[in-house]
This record gives structure tokens, C-alpha cells and sequence, in this order.
């Protein structure tokens, strides 16, 4: 009897149509291995079986029952090493990718720009070209923004973190409104954790780099944020390395300000262990956190600004749900959105936000969920309400929707 295999790594997994066939394509969420491998839909079902437990054995039983087919020994070993030439299993190989992986990412002072190349221009003119097409486009507001004048600046943004291709006119109207006020010295930028991590926040020291220069990170307000940690926000500073919803404000932020601003980048992970269990207002650790950040945001001499770098819904068969788009989930989907929004642009309300999307326990997967109310946190007391400078939503390739929205918090 052959030992077990080594447990297939927790993936993304997503159909890909090619010449009428369809594969199915795998990549590492957590960025530690960056190839994509693209499978048939048996040698996907070979390692969907790789659970720590199952033997080969095992494997062409599960097989032929699914298939009415058999599998030889060689066929499954072949695929199961495949997988793991490309770190995709959970054994000491990965081990040793991802010790090197965060040993280099540590060392380092400086986020490199991860998604510069793979998600949008890594060359400087070219990246300002295609951010310029934001605002130009039908869609946009119409005109690039010019030079930062004086006067009082933005207090709060919220705007997407979705792929800039098919956010452009969220992110467009959303920093138009930043843009066209005065500078902000430092600016808060609050992302998702869609990597996970064990504590509700996550900080970093690490400048962000940007083909337009990096980006400062504020080590003052760091530290001072830091000190008010009944937890260590550094713990999971890794996933900071790949995740885009900061990187994008960044590059944004770095596309008008250029090395003018700083930055204090914070990934927001799970608020509550138990997503029935009410608001994070019990949550006594995030909290102390929370009043930190609206200390500093708040105190005379700095101009401090916050941002929520923010998808809503994600909503179709790509996120698990058992159905196909059509008008009538897209209205259901916008309806719920607004009723949401209207705790912010009805006037701030951290709870209410947080109370509304949980009321059917987050059925549309709003992932930036936390990141909102984080900001409508840092902000309570110093913003009356939002204007809602766009709303839209955008098709998932593998079949479901994103919504998203940009609020101007003034």
C-alpha cells in the first residue's frame, strides 16, 4: 500500500475555455509561487484528491467511479509531481520556497511594486498614459486632474481595489475628488487581507515602490500605531508582499502627489471569529487600534487623510454561488449595495455599515467589508457624511460579478 501524498496548498482554482475545451487553471493566491498551471479536468480531479490522506490507491478508485475510467499509477504520479516541481503542495519543497520567499521580503526596506507588469505598466510614461485614459474616457469625469492646490484637503476616500482595467471609472471619479483639494501630507490607506491573517490588522514599514518613486511610509505613526497593539501587527507582514489593494492606492496616490505624501498602509483581515456575532464595537483589541488611528488622523498640524481601497459584492458562480448572472441578481446586488452605502452617504455610521452588510451573514461576499468600517472609524467625529461620486460593477471572467463604489467622505 502506496503512502499518502503530500495536501494540495490552498489555490485558486478557475475554469479556462480554450479551442471548445475546457481546462481548468491554478494559481498561488498567496504569491509565493507565481506560475499558473493550467490542467485537464481528470488531472484536476487527481489533485483535488491530494487532501493529505488519500493514497494512490485511493486516488484511481475515486477515479474510475467518477470517470468509469481507470487512471494508471504512472498517470497519477505524474501529476502529483507536476504539482509539486511548481510548489503547489504542502510539503518541505514549499517549505524552503516560501522560508527564502519571506527571508528576501524581510530583509528588504522597500514593498517592491509586485503588481508593475502583471496588472498594469511598469514603464513610468506609459503608466501615467494609461491612467490618464481614466479620467479622459466616456466613463470618466472628463479631464485630467491638474496640480494639487491649496486649501483644506479630502478627509476620506473610498474607492476600489479591483484590476485598474475594469475599475477605471471608479477610480477616476473616486481621486478626482481627492485631486482637485489640497494635499495631504499622510495619507491612511486601508486594503483587504484576502490572503487571510491571525490578527485583525496587519502593519508594515516598508516603503512601497511605484514606477512613478516610492512612497513613503510614515515610520512615526507606524510605531505609535503599533504601541496601541494588544497584538502584534507585524506577525503576518508578509502578506502585505502580494496583496493589491494597497499597491493600488499607491500607485494612484504616487501618479498625481509623486513622493509628496506619505503613507500609513494597513491590511484588514477578520474583525470577528464568528461573522453572526454582531459589530466589531465588542472587539476590544481592534478597537484600541481603531481610536488610535483617530487620534492621529484628527490632530492639529498634519493634514491626514484616509482611504478604504475597497471592492464590494462578489456575487456568481465564481464565488460560489449556484447561479448564472442576469438582470434580476444585478438589481438584488445594487439594491442591497445602496442600502449599505446609504450608512455612509445618509451620514457616518460605522455600526449601521457594518449591522447592514451582515444582516444575511455577508451572502454577497463584500470583501471590503472591514477596510470600510476601519475608515468610517479612523474618520467618526471628523466627517459629516459621503457623495457618491460612482457606483458600478464589472463581469468576472469566470463567470459572476464585482461591484464597487467611490465615495468622497468630506
Amino acid at each position: 500500500m502506496s503512502e499518502p501524498y503530500a495536501p494540495l496548498r490552498n489555490i485558486d482554482a478557475a475554469p479556462l475555455e480554450h479551442d471548445g475545451d475546457t481546462f481548468i487553471a491554478m494559481s498561488d493566491p498567496s504569491g509565493y509561487v507565481e506560475d499558473q498551471l493550467v490542467l485537464t479536468p481528470a488531472a484536476f480531479f487527481i489533485a483535488a484528491m491530494l487532501d493529505g490522506r488519500n493514497t494512490r490507491p485511493d486516488i484511481q478508485r475515486a477515479f474510475k467511479a467518477q470517470f468509469n475510467a481507470n487512471v494508471g499509477p504512472d498517470q497519477v504520479d505524474e501529476v502529483v509531481a507536476y504539482l509539486d516541481d511548481h510548489g503547489f503542495l504542502y510539503n518541505r519543497q514549499f517549505e524552503a520556497i516560501r522560508a527564502r520567499v519571506d527571508r528576501d521580503f524581510g530583509a528588504s526596506d522597500t514593498r517592491p511594486a509586485y503588481f508593475a507588469g502583471r496588472a498594469y505598466p511598469s514603464a513610468p510614461e506609459e503608466l501615467r498614459s494609461f491612467i490618464d485614459g481614466f479620467f479622459t474616457a466616456e466613463s470618466g469625469p472628463g479631464e485630467v486632474p491638474a496640480a494639487s492646490n491649496g486649501g483644506a484637503h479630502l478627509r476620506g476616500l473610498i474607492v476600489p481595489h479591483i484590476d485598474f482595467q475594469r475599475g477605471r471609472a471608479g477610480y477616476a471619479h473616486g481621486y478626482a475628488a481627492l485631486f482637485q483639494q489640497g494635499r495631504p501630507d499622510v495619507v491612511f490607506v486601508f486594503g483587504v487581507a484576502h490572503a487571510g491573517a491571525s490578527t485583525p490588522v496587519v502593519l508594515t514599514r516598508k516603503h512601497f515602490a511605484t514606477p512613478f518613486g516610492p512612497l513613503e511610509t510614515d515610520q512615526e505613526i507606524v510605531d505609535q500605531l503599533a504601541a496601541a497593539c494588544d497584538f502584534d501587527p507585524f506577525a503576518d507582514e508578509t502578506v502585505h508582499r502580494t496583496e493589491h489593494s494597497v499597491e493600488f492606492q499607491a500607485v494612484m496616490l504616487a501618479y498625481h502627489y509623486g513622493p509628496a505624501v506619505k503613507i500609513v498602509p494597513v491590511l484588514c483581515a477578520a474583525f470577528l471569529d464568528d461573522p453572526g456575532a454582531g459589530t466589531p464595537e465588542g472587539n476590544a483589541p481592534l478597537e484600541k487600534f481603531l481610536d488610535a488611528c483617530r487620534e492621529i488622523a484628527a490632530a492639529p498640524g498634519r493634514n491626514v487623510a484616509v482611504i478604504a481601497g475597497a471592492d464590494l459584492a462578489h456575487v456568481g458562480r465564481r464565488f460560489g454561488d449556484p447561479f448564472d448572472i442576469d438582470d434580476g441578481v444585478i438589481q438584488d446586488v445594487s439594491s442591497r449595495d445602496h442600502e449599505d452605502l446609504g450608512h455612509i452617504t445618509g451620514g457616518i455610521d460605522p455600526a449601521g455599515f457594518y449591522a447592514s452588510v451582515m444582516k444575511d451573514r455577508n451572502r454577497r461576499n463584500v470583501c471590503g467589508l472591514n477596510c470600510i468600517y476601519a475608515t468610517l472609524k479612523a474618520l467618526d467625529g471628523t466627517v459629516s457624511g459621503g457623495a457618491m461620486r460612482h457606483y458600478g460593477y464589472a463581469p468576472d471572467p469566470a463567470g459572476g460579478i464585482v461591484s464597487f463604489a467611490s465615495i468622497a467622505l468630506e
